[in-house]
């Protein structure tokens, strides 16, 4: 846990997902961009990048370094707190530039604002974590509770997870022919989730609500958009579209492991998280309530990668916007997006590479 973050005094806190910027040394100049664009206009108090925050064509460690460099600096000249999670192409140049998800963890946490942990200790995957948010109730002058003289208790959590890379060439003699291969969350993540979840609500003597943000989608993102398993028509959307309450666009087939990880089934028997939210599957923007929780995609924000094809690469680039509210009854007050073109960013498919950002002071 890391309790950095804490609600305004009028209650509110805001989070901005920037998802897939996914590109090198040379960012395109308009993912930098969209970026501040947000920011400025959002205001956040707190901003995750979902994964997939490089790809695979730094060289040197030097040009790894750049490319997270360039796409934290907007929130970190900005004094905003931020974070990474990671996807399943942060640690494609990792045996070219020897810099692995455990050393990009050491790299961020050198920054001033960045609030990435090491991550809970002996479970898979890297930079696991909850992000608790202080209430803004009975805080005394300075941010204190005025009976403790601490902090305010957690009125709320933004869990950070580490969904992987992909699958393994096989399991048992059997291969994955014919399945998603990407990877899933584990056992022991979602074990230590339930743990800490239940720590929370000990530690606060309520459950804490929260969301959280990783990279691969699940497989009830899958069921959702159909309202349905095995059937995938039309009809099945427009009934899931009542049922769901779907909002937002579905351009391409959801990408999650080959297996179904649990974790839905353990966030709704626990109560706590009020969405989950991923990136990995660029232009795929919907969000909707599937049996109490959201789940929902954060929209690519980089232009060095893949969007929509042809003419309309780049209609999608964007990122999304929650609000939380301590005066709301679940605190989750509600998300929406932001796109390139709601800000006039030049939208033409021809890639703009710039230069790499300067370091910080204090950061090499």
């Amino acid at each position: 846990m890391r309790g950095d973050l804490s609600f305004r005094d009028d209650g509110t806190f805001t989070v901005v997902q920037f998802n897939d910027t996914q590109d090198g040394h040379r960012t395109d100049v308009r993912t930098i961009a969209l970026q501040e664009a947000v920011l400025d206009d959002v205001t956040p108090d707190f901003v995750v990048i979902n994964g997939d925050v490089i790809d695979g064509s730094p060289t040197t460690a030097l040009e790894a370094k750049q490319a997270i460099n360039n796409v934290v600096r907007p929130m970190e000249d900005r004094g905003i707190a931020w974070a990474i999670t990671f996807g399943n192409h942060d640690e494609d140049s990792t045996a070219t530039t020897g810099l692995d998800e455990q050393g990009y963890l050491d790299f961020v946490a050198q920054y001033r604002h960045n609030v990435n942990t090491p991550g809970a200790k002996g479970i898979t995957g890297s930079g696991n974590q909850v992000l608790t948010v202080g209430s803004s109730r009975g805080r005394g002058q300075g941010g204190k509770d005025k009976a403790t003289g601490k902090g305010g208790s957690d009125a709320f959590a933004l869990w950070l997870l580490d969904s992987g890379r992909y699958a393994p060439e096989e399991i048992a003699g059997q291969d994955f022919e014919g399945y998603p291969d990407w990877d899933w969350l584990r056992p022991d993540q979602i074990q230590w989730y339930l743990r800490t979840s239940e720590e929370l609500e000990r530690k606060n003597s309520a459950v804490v609500p929260g969301l959280v943000f990783q990279h691969i989608a699940l497989w009830e993102h899958r069921f959702m958009w159909f309202a349905s398993v095995d059937s995938r028509t039309e009809a099945d959307h427009a009934r899931a579209v009542s049922k769901h309450s779907l909002v937002g666009e579905r351009n391409e087939d959801e990408c999650p492991g080959p297996f179904n990880s649990g974790m839905f089934a353990a966030m709704q028997q626990r109560g706590d998280v009020k969405g989950l939210f991923v990136g990995h599957d660029h232009i795929n923007t919907y969000v909707g309530n599937y049996y109490g929780i959201q789940l929902g995609y954060g929209p690519g924000t980089g232009f060095g990668t893949y969007g929509a094809g042809g003419a309309e690469d780049h209609r999608l680039r964007g990122a999304r916007v929650f609000h939380l509210d301590e005066n709301a009854e679940e605190v989750y007050a509600g998300t929406e997006l932001r796109f390139a073109a709601d800000y006039g960013i030049d939208l033409d498919p021809t890639a703009q590479p710039g230069e790499p950002s300067a370091f910080p002071d204090g950061v090499r």
